[in-house]
């Protein structure tokens, strides 16, 4: 190598470029200090840079939270008292139903040792079993599996937030389009910054358990915990903390829902909503199902709106904002989707729910503001106080599993809040130092 050619004049606009690019990616740092910078990237990688958001860092530091992204489900802490106080005090709303299955196989579906021995008549109103959705104990409402309004998709999106998804948030926001989100508690706490955007940009937010596993396997205090750690009112947990808000609705991971799993949801104050059809889009690539496959999906939801089987009553498909794949599949699509549908709009406008959440400061449109143009009444995120970031460290990372595996984009499992602030710092560095060997080998 011809150290001397670096001072040379011809290479004076590549050591431009070397500063350059390091000071770029020095400033790229400030991008994921609030949501509406970290909404302005549009390079995935760029977007799944960890990053510090001090009101995660310091809830995870305290032990207010459960491990993220943990192989077993969420438990109550020992020394959470509030939340030990609020299970005692659901008690007696539980029903006797057995978890399902055995533990640990039963977490993510094995259920083979159970359904044989489980009564025909489904007692428990098991979804997973014969997709129920008109609980058979008394009290509880039935799941959301359709809309009321006729020609009507009630449009959302599990799984998220994805680390990657400003460029389909941008194309929702283009097309004056509002969904529903149902959204993981570990993702939250990963990715609070893009889970404000959710509400920044009128969506409406829903809760899709702490760590998404099949739920009915799960012991009461464990359905408790995958529910609280992921919202409550009573303090300041994951969506709660993140964006100011506390949903009262949910989404059971792969619909896995029965009686005694309602049960805890509803003395939480969650809507059970399910869905009616699915695009698998979370499947390609496994179990032998293709991208053809999904697309198929789709097209079939687009045949029987065409064909008035919507005339009465809408429809939910499940779709997911678990990768590029699903994200682009709901771009691909959309404008078929609303042809095809006189209405596509959040599950809580579909059925009148006005007040989404806990706290009254936040309202969703009724159907018929929604359908006349009036898609956001409000939509301020009442950030907790010191709910600033920066890329010095991080509140989170992540490989988080959603319902067909890995969330696309993040680069490290999630281990909480310690160890980061020096992954930030090292990365940076490193990608400077690669460029500028990369560089400096061009300019031997």
């Amino acid at each position: 190598m011809r150290f001397s050619s670096l001072f040379t004049a011809q290479t004076a606009v590549s050591s431009t470029l070397i500063a350059t690019t390091l000071f770029s990616l020095s400033a790229s740092a400030q991008d994921h200090s609030t949501e509406q910078s970290e909404a302005q990237i549009t390079d995935p990688n760029q977007e799944c840079t960890v990053y510090y958001y001090e009101p995660v860092s310091a809830a995870m530091a305290a032990g207010q939270f459960p491990p993220i992204w943990p192989l077993t489900p969420a438990t109550i802490l020992t020394s959470d008292t509030d939340a030990q106080a609020k299970y005692q005090s659901i008690q007696s709303q539980i029903p006797n139903i057995q978890p399902k299955g055995t533990q640990p196989g039963s977490f993510t579906g094995d259920f083979s040792n159970f359904t044989p021995t489980y009564p025909s008549s489904d007692p428990d109103c098991w979804w997973t079993y014969d997709q129920c959705t008109t609980p058979k104990l008394a009290g509880l409402p039935p799941d959301l599996a359709v809309v009321p309004e006729p020609d009507t998709l009630g449009y959302g999106f599990d799984d998220g937030p994805n680390c990657t998804h400003n460029v389909f948030y941008n194309f929702l926001s283009q097309n004056n389009q509002k969904a529903t989100m149902f959204y993981i508690g570990s993702n939250v706490m990963d990715w609070p910054l893009e889970a404000q955007r959710a509400l920044a940009d009128g969506h409406e937010i829903c809760v899709h358990t702490w760590s998404h596993k099949y739920m009915t396997a799960l012991t009461n205090d464990e359905v408790f915990a995958e529910f609280y750690y992921s919202t409550s009112s009573d303090i300041m947990e994951a969506i709660k903390l993140v964006a100011g808000v506390t949903p009262t609705c949910w989404r059971p991971p792969f619909g896995d829902v029965d009686d005694r799993v309602r049960a805890i949801a509803h003395a939480l104050g969650l809507r059970t909503i399910i869905w009616k059809y699915d695009s698998n889009d979370w499947r390609a690539g496994t179990a032998n199902i293709t991208s053809a496959d999904v697309d198929q999906n789709y097209n079939d939801l687009i045949t029987r709106a065409q064909n008035g089987t919507f005339a009465t009553a809408g429809t939910i498909m499940l779709t997911h904002e678990l990768n590029n794949f699903t994200m682009s599949e709901a771009v691909k699509f959309y404008a078929q989707l609303k042809a095809a549908f006189k209405y596509i709009v959040p599950m809580g406008v579909a059925t009148n729910q006005t007040q989404p959440y806990v706290e009254t400061g936040y309202s969703l449109p009724s159907f018929e503001q929604y359908i006349s143009g009036t898609t956001t009444i409000s939509s301020s995120i009442p950030l907790p106080s010191g709910g600033s970031s920066s890329s010095t460290g991080s509140g989170s990372s992540g490989s988080s599993s959603g319902s067909s595996g890995t969330t696309s984009g993040g680069t490290a499992s999630s281990t909480g809040a310690a160890n980061r602030a020096s992954f930030d710092g090292l990365g940076l560095l490193a990608a400077g130092a690669a460029f500028v060997g990369f560089a400096v080998k061009l300019l031997a």
